[in-house]
């Protein structure tokens, strides 16, 4: 009864991966369309609960103001450098990154509404099946590097990816009968 190497236990760890990953992913895409819209649902609401959609309001009616502003001045100037034959300064064509935007409130609020989605997501069925196929995926790492024998190894992941509708082994058997054909 020897330990396993090191790169057996990568192999048995990578394999896990392969099992377990595409059905992680596909459980994603199905929670994405859900998580998407209701994301979009939760920031109205939680604004409006903070009072942060008068602000936000505020903010939108503030920049469109501003950029009037900022558009008719740069018409102003740019026909006036035209006119006097002078150049226009570097300013002009440059945006001032340094100051809060009405998408910088809107990007946290909706950070903030996708934490609450995310926690709502784990109660429905899908969010479960994908916490529950994270949970397997760990498990069988967890073996992985708990075992001490490869035959030993292949038994429990064998019951593990078993709740998934897999087995460990592949029967190559079959393999063999189509080669021969």
């Amino acid at each position: 009864m020897s330990k396993m190497t090191k790169y057996q236990l990568e192999h048995f760890e990578n394999k896990v991966k392969r099992y377990f990953q595409p059905l992680i992913d596909e459980q994603h895409l199905l929670i994405k369309q859900y998580r998407t819209e209701a994301t979009n649902n939760v920031v109205k609401k939680l604004a409006k609960k903070m009072g942060a959609d008068k602000i936000l309001q505020r903010m939108r009616e503030a920049e469109d103001f501003m950029k009037e502003a900022q558009d008719d001045a740069k018409t102003f100037f740019e026909k006036q450098s035209k006119k006097e034959k002078k150049s226009l300064d570097y300013r002009f064509d440059r945006d001032d990154t340094d100051r809060l935007r009405l998408s910088d409130c809107e990007e946290q609020l909706r950070d903030w509404a996708k934490e609450l989605v995310d926690r709502e997501i784990e109660k429905r069925p899908e969010g479960a099946k994908l916490k529950d196929l994270k949970d397997l995926k760990q498990k069988a790492i967890d073996n992985v590097m708990e075992s001490g024998t490869s035959d030993e190894l292949k038994q429990s992941l064998n019951l593990v990816v078993k709740t998934i509708g897999l087995t460990w082994n592949v029967d190559t058997s079959k393999i063999k009968a189509i080669a021969q054909s």
